[in-house]
């Protein structure tokens, strides 16, 4: 069998990967969690497992490709085991403007399903809200939809209350 280190390098070697990730994935190849630690320890210490590195990648991926508000970003971050510190870091760089923003292009998409109507903004607020789209973000949205349901997106975006 090889080395708890050697399956870590093999591992990142296909992909990045978080520290809490890893070493789930080591101690369900049955590695004794000594080993573990010092395999992870030891490709850290080799610049080869980077948390907030893996998280800055995560948060661009998520909200570039995917269009993710914050908040589902930051439950992913969790889900696979990045730090609070990494997760405050990575997603730093995001402003409430670049959140808005994606939150638009998400709506825009889902409005192309043609429907309209308070039924279809109570739709287009869960599909947000499910995106992890903050609430300013989901009523800047819905009031820039306006009291027809349809969403313009040429008009100017309505600035959040706080």
């Amino acid at each position: 069998m090889i080395s708890a280190y050697e399956r870590a390098l093999r591992l990142l070697g296909q992909r990045q990967h978080f520290r809490g990730d890893l070493r789930r994935k080591l101690l369900a190849k049955g590695y004794e969690a000594e080993e573990v630690d010092a395999a992870l320890a030891r490709c850290a210490a080799a610049g080869y497992l980077d948390d907030e590195a893996t998280a800055r990648a995560f948060v661009a991926e998520r909200q570039q490709r995917r269009g993710l508000g914050r908040a589902r970003i930051a439950a992913e971050l969790r889900r696979h085991g990045a730090g609070g510190e990494a997760v405050s870091a990575a997603l730093a760089s995001t402003s409430d403007e670049d959140e808005l923003a994606r939150a638009r292009e998400a709506a825009a998409k889902w409005s192309r399903r043609g429907e309209s109507g308070p039924a279809a903004r109570a739709g287009l607020a869960r599909h947000l809200d499910r995106k992890g789209f903050s609430r300013r973000a989901i009523v800047a949205v819905l009031e820039t939809a306006g009291a027809s349901g349809e969403v313009d997106l040429d008009e100017a975006p309505a600035e959040p209350a706080d």
